[in-house]
């Protein structure tokens, strides 16, 4: 859902997210604003590497501190996606999706696959509906439950593109050329050589995480630029729109957004390139050796590790700065482990790379060998799968077309 996504390493926690406080000047159930406001858009932390951008998604695997209501029955909403570009690596799971199957047990969760993101720079046309489809099928078999979450296609819901045209007419562009990713891109690629779409794809996240009423967005300390442009365009439009202007206009009054709150988790579940330490691992990157993609076969993994980048040192230890590469590969241990990281410490002071690396290879094939059995399965049943999208999506529509249904008729539009 957005592009995401801080190029130093952030040590792993088992704490639970936390509301973000530097972020509560407006949000989920303030009161609607009365006075004009101006809405500046606040300088915020931006991520180095802007892949992951399209995806709101990096919280921890341990479950939300943001407990129910317990005056309501009516569970929270989150809403979260990953761009079907690239192969789903080890960054993504641990950062994403693993989480979503503890988000999955608290909050009403949908989750979905953002092609329409996938496609705002150069793509190959042949190959973006099988991506679509391995990346469901990933979603199912890393243990998304479709009982508790929806699993859909992000284009098979078409109101995400109608409300991206509304929000897009009352967002100023000022904001968006100051979105950090977008600097980034289009400094790379060449402004001359970059879509509209670079520039516009925030407001679309906006309609991505809106139109469902969202209460919550899991993000990580680099995508809150994105996420506040979300939440000052939902309080912009409603203040435009909403309140008594849209009750005279025959709807209910008051907010027609809800402005969602950050969920941040605590530093950690950061998975940083084989090939740098100080690089998020990242689809983008050039050279495959610098990932773990979850369908790699046991071979392919013993190679990327026995090739990864280590150092020189005595010992393995974490949180020298000096040693990027070894805090990443016992992290990434302490990850597939579930240990703590005093335990994997102790464990691990005393080995060389030798004898460090096979035990990490060990641990990487037993832990994805079941996610890639998993996928065997549901890829092979395309009916199951299309089934589960279509129920998905039809689940998602419900909400997203009410939620636009009332975005038109408070802008003035004439209803069908």
């Amino acid at each position: 859902m957005g592009r995401a996504v801080l190029s130093h390493l952030l040590t792993l926690s088992n704490s639970s997210p936390r509301l973000a406080s530097s972020m509560s000047c407006c949000g989920y159930g303030s009161k609607y604003r009365k006075q004009p406001v101006s809405f500046p858009l606040r300088r915020l932390v931006g991520g180095r590497n802007s892949e992951d951008f399209r995806c709101i998604c990096s919280v921890s695997h341990s479950e939300p501190a943001v407990a129910e209501s317990s005056s309501s029955s009516e569970k929270k909403r989150i809403v979260s996606g990953v761009q079907p570009t690239g192969s789903i690596h080890l960054g993504n799971y641990f950062g994403a999706i693993r989480n979503w199957i503890s988000l999955q047990n608290t909050y009403d969760t949908l989750f979905f696959i953002v092609d329409l993101h996938a496609i705002t720079l150069p793509y190959d046309a042949q190959k973006l509906a099988k991506s679509t489809r391995d990346t469901a099928a990933i979603y199912l078999a890393c243990g998304v439950d479709t009982s508790k979450a929806s699993v859909f296609v992000q284009s098979h819901v078409r109101a995400h593109v109608e409300l991206m045209w509304l929000l897009s007419c009352a967002t100023p562009v000022g904001w968006l050329n100051r979105m950090i990713q977008f600097k980034e891109k289009s400094r790379k690629e060449g402004v001359e050589n970059v879509g509209v779409a670079l520039l516009t794809y925030p407001v679309l996240m906006a309609s991505d995480i809106l139109l469902y009423q969202s209460d919550f967005v899991p993000v990580g300390e680099d995508q809150k630029q994105h996420l506040e442009l979300t939440r000052e365009l939902a309080e912009r439009v409603n203040y435009l729109y909403g309140g008594k202007k849209w009750k005279k206009m025959g709807g209910r009054g008051g907010a027609i957004f809800k402005v969602p709150e950050p969920l941040i988790p605590p530093a950690g579940a950061r998975v940083m390139s084989l090939t740098d330490g100080l690089s998020k691992m990242s689809k983008s990157a050039p050279s495959d050796q610098s990932r773990i993609n979850l369908l790699d076969p046991k071979d392919v993994i013993t190679n990327k590790i026995k090739r990864c980048k280590t150092d020189s040192f005595p010992g393995l230890e974490f949180d020298n700065p000096e040693r990027p590469e070894c805090n990443n590969l016992l992290s990434i241990y302490q990850l597939l482990s579930g240990r703590t990281k005093e335990e994997i410490a102790e464990e691990c002071q005393g080995m060389n790379w030798g004898t460090f690396k096979p035990l990490l290879t060990d641990a990487l094939v037993d832990h994805l060998h079941p996610i890639q059995v998993r996928y065997q399965e549901i890829i092979s049943d395309s009916a199951y799968l299309d089934r589960i999208l279509a129920e998905g999506a039809a689940k998602a529509s419900d909400i997203a077309d009410a939620t636009l249904n009332n975005a038109y008729q408070a802008m003035g539009f004439l209803q069908r």
